[in-house]
């Protein structure tokens, strides 16, 4: 079927912005594009049962591949730098999407530049994070936007929309390009180098859709069969991820009605100032004072404006995304005892076997190697993950708490100026009443 293409951008300011569209993606097909997200809970369908023969899986290996403690860069060693940036909206023939910029700077030898600039849309960032869980099945992968259910709740041409998930995917990209591991992957430097062409050919070299099935299967089978045997360290990570979980969820939830509610203040407050304004006009006695109040009430309602983007740029979307981390973490400790029960299941069978003893016996070594792999990666990770969301959440707590010393202050200080100078006002009309 012949295409006739037709590219569209819109101009925001500075920058041009994306229309999105809502297109139905499917979970097994990654070249649908979800080009209506905020953040994403989706995972990828492998549960670790797929084995690269590649991996090193011996245990010193293991242990040596995933030294995350020794490897953690600060500002002064980072050797690469992404920005995610300028939208723009696509219309063809049989859809509407948007694509973004994505600018690298890098100083790694792999790289055969310095700088590169590709455009990506959401299907490219959400192949990245298959590729990425493939690979690493027990390593914690940032969330990326997700798909907003309830129509409505997003105009899909709205600015603030389109800006807020920019500054998601770009959150994400360096998340994964401060992770030991994920920012030394092959697809993850495709993924800032290739250009689109040779982008989509990457993708289609990808696990097909009756290997991904199989895998979707061998999961539900796992999950039924369950695990016996789980070690404590991770039965702790599980029960730390359900309180964690539900404790970010309802911070997020009473932020964003806080926030709600301050949206409707500041919309009162506008209103106020001027009905202060027109009173004054009917009132010639009170007329300076109510003068005064209309203009305190206007700077108040600028700081509050203020105050709410604030929580809404920077609270919330640190808040939302940990929540979604949690749902993160919960499919990687699934995909970790998917292992283990592959494992178990080989071992029973292997003891009830009489005959192909041998061959069995090299399948439960590769699993017993998979599971180990699996175990140090995991364990390792989670301290790096716990070190960032802590340090990323103290951040944010942080600079909410400053914000809201500021915001108080300036309209403290609006309403001190007001009874100043209604008491300067009123001596002066006590010095003219007695004489």
């Amino acid at each position: 079927m012949s295409e006739s293409v037709v590219d569209n951008t819109v101009s925001l300011g500075n920058s041009s912005v994306a229309i999105p569209t809502d297109i139905s993606g499917q979970i097994l097909d990654l070249d649908e594009d979800d080009d209506l997200e905020i953040f994403s809970k989706h995972t990828t369908l492998t549960d670790g049962s797929s084995f690269n023969a590649s991996m090193q899986t011996s245990p010193a290996s293991m242990i040596n591949q995933y030294k995350f403690e020794e490897e953690e860069e600060d500002a002064d060693t980072k050797d690469i730098f992404v920005t995610v940036d300028n939208p723009e909206s696509h219309i063809t023939a049989i859809e509407t999407y948007i694509t973004y910029r994505v600018m690298t700077k890098t100083t790694r030898s792999e790289f055969d530049s310095s700088e590169f600039e590709v455009r990506r849309r959401y299907q490219d960032f959400l192949w990245l994070k298959g590729r990425l869980e493939e690979a690493h099945s027990t390593l914690i992968v940032h969330p990326l936007p997700e798909k907003f259910v309830m129509k409505g709740m997003v105009e899909r041409f709205n600015e603030d929309f389109i800006e807020t998930r920019r500054r998601a995917l770009h959150r994400f990209l360096n998340k994964i390009a401060e992770h030991p591991i994920f920012s030394s992957s092959e697809d993850f430097k495709i993924f800032l180098t290739a250009a689109s062409g040779e982008l989509t050919s990457h993708k289609k070299q990808g696990p097909g859709f009756l290997s991904r099935m199989g895998d979707t299967v061998k999961a539900v089978a796992a999950a039924v069969r369950g695990v016996r045997n789980r070690p404590q360290e991770f039965t702790e990570m599980q029960e730390y991820v359900e309180a964690f979980s539900q404790k970010i969820s309802s911070v997020d939830k009473v932020t964003q009605r806080i926030v709600i509610e301050q949206k409707e203040y500041l919309e009162e407050l506008k209103e106020c100032g001027p009905t202060y304004a027109l009173w004054s006009q009917s009132e010639e006695e009170l007329a300076e004072s109510l003068k005064n109040v209309a203009g305190s009430v206007d700077r108040c309602c600028k700081e509050t404006e203020e105050q709410v983007k604030h929580l809404s740029d920077h609270l919330i979307p640190v808040l939302h995304e940990y929540v979604l981390c949690a749902d993160t973490l919960k499919a990687v400790l699934r995909r970790r005892d998917n292992i283990q029960a592959d494992f178990e299941a080989k071992t029973e069978a292997l003891a009830m076997k009489k005959t192909n003893r041998d061959t069995m016996r090299d399948d439960l070594d590769k699993a017993e190697d998979r599971l180990e792999w699996a175990n140090n990666a995991l364990k390792s990770d989670w301290t790096r993950w716990q070190k960032v969301m802590r340090t990323d959440l103290r951040s944010a707590f942080v600079d909410t708490a400053e914000r809201n010393v500021s915001y108080y202050e300036k309209c403290l200080a609006v309403w001190e100026s007001f009874l100043h100078s209604q008491k300067t006002d009123a001596e002066g009309n006590e010095k003219v009443d007695f004489s």
